[in-house]
């Protein structure tokens, strides 16, 4: 763990270790999954087939085994006890009104009376979701993935999931199915981005993929874009704590091994203006680490990837935090309110001593797929707008044609395009000339 002022000289060169993680994993992976692609690109199936056996230890004969059925799913509802299924439903259900707000309609301007333009919005016919199943089982990314394409209308959500030794969280399940997920198949990594992508002869094409991976998912998104939509691409994930010394330093110190345990290369970073406080929440993250469950992985990226910064004023923090742009921010401040204006950049804001952020995470409403490395500079979480396209609509009445055809023709002759000003000058009588 990097221990830093603010100030110091060679912060920065010292803290471009933790903003570079990763960089050189997703290089060094990629021709592997190029040839991923390629061969489910030609083999469909059969490639599917292999790479799921070879990867997943999964001994399957024939590819209708890949999907999960109705029986496996009765099945996981029998074994998920009702009060998992009662919080399972909790949160898509507060997931689903918070996305709910973010539906947009169709509309038409009618404030011309000869001239009328609007937007058509209209759901993605399929979508593919991939939830990571590696590590852990992560129900609450199905939810956050699934809910969102269901408000949205999406016709069809076909999930994916790696499934090592053939089995599936039966948690997962229960999610999906509350979530409205319509086909699930138990194939993870590079092969399954890869299926989703071009389709085979039993894993349909989709429109569009979303949701969370490791390296090599998350180097196929890059890969597949252009011949199929993403969300975005996810680096590990990370939190910033905003903290001017109120508040409980166990508290941070937990939220900071929140992220800690995902994965060895995910990022917590405390920035506080106050030097005792910063030493009391180290020595609670060296505490608690001793009784976590993934104690190692916590360890490892706490270890490599953790960071406590002092600051001498607040102003400086809050620049800090915009420079980094972090995918979760927590501000653990007297009043939160009062410097949330002052923020730019972030994937998710977590308001006060009582919000960590896993009650984002899981049940808050939001969504926690977000946009990681910095990229929040550009990019919004997951959303009901990532599951719709929009259409411009235009229509020219005759008279709204000849109100605004002159100058239509006038910039067509600007930029040189003749038939484009001879299509609008022919409908005004103006004959063929310019």
């Amino acid at each position: 763990m990097m221990f830093l002022h603010i100030n110091d000289a060679g912060f920065d060169r010292q803290f471009e270790t933790i903003l570079g993680r990763g960089e050189e994993s997703g290089r060094s992976v990629e021709q592997v999954v190029r040839d991923i692609i390629n061969d489910v690109r030609q083999r469909g199936d059969s490639a599917v087939l292999e790479l799921t056996s070879r990867f997943d230890r999964l001994d399957v004969e024939s590819v209708r085994h890949l999907e999960v059925t109705a029986t496996e799913i009765d099945a996981a509802f029998a074994a998920v006890a009702p009060e998992e299924v009662a919080s399972l439903r909790l949160a898509v259900d507060r997931v689903t009104r918070f996305h709910e707000k973010q539906k947009q309609q169709t509309w038409i301007s009618t404030e011309e009376p000869d001239v009328m333009v609007g937007q058509k919005v209209t759901p993605l016919s399929r979508v593919g979701i991939y939830v990571p199943g590696g590590k852990a089982s992560y129900p609450s990314s199905v939810i956050m993935n699934a809910v969102p394409a269901r408000v949205a209308g999406v016709g069809e959500i076909i999930m994916v999931a790696p499934s090592p030794g053939g089995e599936i969280s039966p948690h997962v399940l229960v999610a999906a199915t509350l979530s409205g997920v319509d086909r699930i198949f138990r194939i993870g990594g590079a092969q399954a981005v890869a299926a989703l992508a071009y389709g085979t002869e039993t894993i349909p094409r989709v429109d569009k993929i979303t949701g969370p991976g490791n390296i090599y998912v998350a180097t196929a998104k890059k890969l597949v874009f252009g011949q199929v939509g993403i969300d975005m691409i996810a680096g590990p994930s990370e939190i910033l704590i905003i903290s001017d010394g109120s508040g409980n330093p166990d508290h941070i110190a937990a939220d900071l091994l929140s992220q800690a345990e995902h994965d060895e290369l995910a990022s917590s970073i405390l920035i506080t203006t106050d030097q005792t406080f910063a030493n009391r929440v180290a020595q609670s993250v060296e505490r608690q680490l001793t009784s976590l469950s993934r104690k190692s992985i916590a360890r490892a990226s706490w270890d490599s990837y953790g960071a406590i910064i002092v600051a001498d004023t607040l102003d400086e923090v809050i620049a800090f935090s915009n420079r980094i742009a972090p995918e979760h921010l927590e501000l653990a401040v007297a009043d939160p309110f009062a410097i949330l204006s002052q923020i730019t950049n972030a994937g998710a804001i977590f308001m006060g001593h009582w919000t960590p952020e896993a009650a984002g995470d899981y049940l808050a409403g939001p969504n926690h797929t977000l946009p990681t490395g910095g990229t929040s500079r550009f990019f919004s979480p997951l959303s009901v707008d990532d599951f719709v396209k929009k259409s411009s609509i235009v229509y020219c009445s005759k008279a709204g044609l000849h109100r605004l055809g002159a100058d239509i023709v006038t910039i067509a002759r600007l930029e040189g395009l003749e038939a484009h000003g001879r299509s609008v000058s022919l409908r005004l009588d103006q004959g063929c000339s310019n």
